[in-house]
């Protein structure tokens, strides 16, 4: 038997999978300089964002999927 995969702990922490099997990731840009993004642009950053394809499989691999 050979050993078990190990989740690389930095994927972890960034990526979440859904029930069916996507990957979804956070927005960028909104941890600094929010005074001058509109309240729309920081709202829309709220929402989980998918991952594309091919990175979505990478990611899979490091959540050892």
């Amino acid at each position: 038997m050979s050993p078990k995969q190990k989740t690389k702990r930095a994927a972890k922490k960034r990526f979440k999978l859904t029930g069916t099997g996507r990957v979804l990731r956070r927005h960028a840009m909104k941890s600094h300089n929010l005074e001058k993004k509109s309240q729309k642009r920081k709202r829309a950053f709220r929402s989980d964002q998918p991952v594309e394809g091919a990175d979505a499989r990478e990611v899979k691999r490091l959540l050892g999927r």
